[in-house]
């Protein structure tokens, strides 16, 4: 299987005109947050305990949003440690009858207790 093969479809949206900013563009810290939650998702899938954002790496705007465009976040799992999940977000807009990637990042969650402290993963099932 290929890592296009791997990747599950995350989050799906349109992005509407308050999400702009003054260049008539997507702030990138909405697409941050979809990123986030994105990557949240995929996480999840591996354990039924409270889990955090703790570290995103460098992300790279590679193209513009635009609004009114349909904007994917796929995902998939990196790695799977005893507290933490790291998740791969790639990030496309379907342009001119293809699809565009826009950036990606990879983040890493770790499951906490009640307190907050890092907890072992127990499986989602």
């Amino acid at each position: 299987m290929s890592s296009e093969e791997l990747r599950d479809p995350a989050i799906r949206i349109v992005l509407l005109p308050k999400d702009t900013n003054a260049n008539g563009t997507i702030f990138g810290g909405i697409i941050l947050s979809h990123i986030d939650l994105a990557g949240a998702v995929q996480a999840k899938k591996h354990t039924k305990e409270r889990i955090v954002t703790v570290a995103m790496k460098e992300v790279i705007f590679k193209q513009p949003v635009l609004v009114g465009e349909v904007v994917s976040f796929y995902t998939s799992t990196v790695k799977v440690g005893n507290t933490s999940v790291t998740v791969s977000v790639d990030v496309e807009v379907f342009r001119d009858g293809e699809d565009v990637r826009v950036t990606e990042a990879e983040l890493t969650f770790v499951a906490v207790d009640k307190a907050g402290h890092p907890t072992a993963l127990k499986a989602a099932n």
